[in-house]
This record gives C-alpha cells, sequence and structure tokens, in this order.
C-alpha cells in the first residue's frame, strides 16, 4: 500500500481533469481525492497498491496529455481505513 500526491500543472482546471481523474482512479480500486488548487494547478493524493497507481497515472497522463504541461509527485502516508475517492472543492 502506497499514497502519492501528485500536483499536475498546465491548463487542467475547467477542462474535467478532477472528473476524469475521479473516474479513472474508481475503475483502479484506488482511494484518495482530487481537487483544484489556487495557483491554477491540481493536486491529487492517490492510494492504492503500486501497480496500480502507476497505471492510474499513464491512463490520467493519455487521456489529459494536451492539458498537463507538469507534474510534481511525492509519497506520503497511508490514511488506514480510507474509503472511496473525493472531489475536493
Amino acid at each position: 500500500m502506497e499514497r502519492r500526491r501528485i500536483t499536475f500543472t498546465g491548463h487542467v482546471q475547467g477542462v474535467g481533469f478532477r472528473a476524469t481523474t475521479r473516474h479513472i482512479a474508481e475503475s483502479y480500486a484506488l482511494t484518495g481525492w482530487v481537487r483544484n488548487e489556487p495557483d491554477g494547478g491540481v493536486a491529487v493524493e492517490v492510494q492504492g497498491g503500486p501497480p496500480e497507481i502507476e497505471l492510474f497515472l499513464i491512463d490520467l497522463r493519455e487521456r489529459m496529455r494536451g492539458f498537463i504541461r507538469d507534474e510534481r509527485a511525492d509519497v506520503v502516508s497511508v490514511i488506514e481505513g480510507e474509503a472511496g475517492f473525493r472531489v475536493l472543492s
């Protein structure tokens, strides 16, 4: 089990990025959240098995490739008992 925090920059707000992120995360049975950041980026915390997280990221990058300019990722602490993947406002 692993949890990563990824910040995406580019033209990532107002293009369905959060809804797409949630849909893909749910398809891999991952938990966590996605939210717009005040600086125009999008932050994602995703938790699950490392192979599923990698597949999630490959899928998200592919679907949103025209909008992502850069991404930054860090491993963060796992949240025990977390359920579901949420879009935060």
